[in-house]
């Protein structure tokens, strides 16, 4: 029985020491210019929780839950900007950057030649794409707390949420990397990932909109980020949040499945 699990011990071991050495190789790359990069990327959805959740929310004053619960425009919206930065963050790298280094830098054709499998490239650059998400999660949970938008305890617990939701993004933004044929292909991401922004429950709750809408904003990836990060820091976390964890791990397995496959067939010819 035991040199029947062993080698599968073994080839899991490897792996996941191939796919750390994916991720090593994009630290040792670093530039101190991508550093302003990174941080640039921080304050966009920073800049929006205090124009629009505390600006606006001074006009709006409280708003009340489907669960019932009042909280301030700004606690609510708040959330939905933690979501915003996990999948800007984990976008940004799985796809300008990773396609860059897939058609043009062809760095991923040098890797194969290594004991390196695409699912492991892919792994490993998931992986790497979370430092940054995570970067972007905890420095905006630490920006919350201080603005009294939730606790302690609160921002702690939501951060494996957002770690989660980054990388299902990220392993979904891999998935359209390998569908691109160009930087222009590019410009329809940036349309879906803004309208993916304005229509999740960002900024008004989706019973808001008409059941036709509402039914669509429901299925989509950052809807139930938001769902789930809103129900954690508010601490209105109800049954749905199980629904939103299962829905968000399914994206990321599914992902992660689909871009390796996709790329051992675009790399593998």
């Amino acid at each position: 029985m035991v040199t029947l699990v062993l080698p599968r011990l073994v080839s899991f071991e490897g792996a996941g020491r191939r796919s750390a050495s994916v991720a090593e190789r994009n630290v040792a790359a670093l530039k101190s210019a991508y550093w302003i990069v990174m941080i640039s990327g921080f304050f966009e959805p920073l800049l929006y929780l205090l124009s629009i959740g505390v600006g606006v929310g001074g006009l709006v004053g409280d708003l009340t839950l489907p669960s019932g619960q009042v909280v301030e425009y700004a606690a609510f919206v708040a959330p939905a900007m933690l979501a915003s930065a996990a999948m800007s963050g984990a976008l940004s790298e799985t796809t300008f950057n990773f396609f860059g280094k897939m058609k043009y830098m062809k760095l991923y054709d040098g890797v194969l030649a290594t004991p390196v499998q695409p699912f492991e490239i892919a792994l490993g650059e998931l992986g790497w794409a979370m430092v940054r998400g995570s970067l972007y999660s905890a420095a905006f949970l630490v920006v919350m707390f201080a603005l009294d938008l939730t606790t302690g305890l609160r921002a702690l617990a939501a951060f494996p949420a957002a770690v989660l939701v980054g990388f299902a993004f990220g392993a979904l933004g891999m998935v359209l990397s390998t569908f691109m044929r160009g930087w222009q292909d590019f410009d329809i991401v940036g349309s879906a990932q803004f309208a993916l922004f304005l229509f999740s429950g960002t900024f008004v709750p989706a019973e808001s909109y008409p059941s036709v809408l509402r039914w669509v904003i429901e299925v989509t990836p950052l809807y139930r980020a938001v769902d789930l990060l809103r129900g954690i820091t508010t601490g209105t976390l109800g049954a749905t949040g199980w629904l939103d964890v299962a829905y968000l791990l399914a994206v990321m397995v599914a992902g992660l499945a689909i871009a390796s496959r996709r790329m051992a067939a675009l790399l593998c010819k």
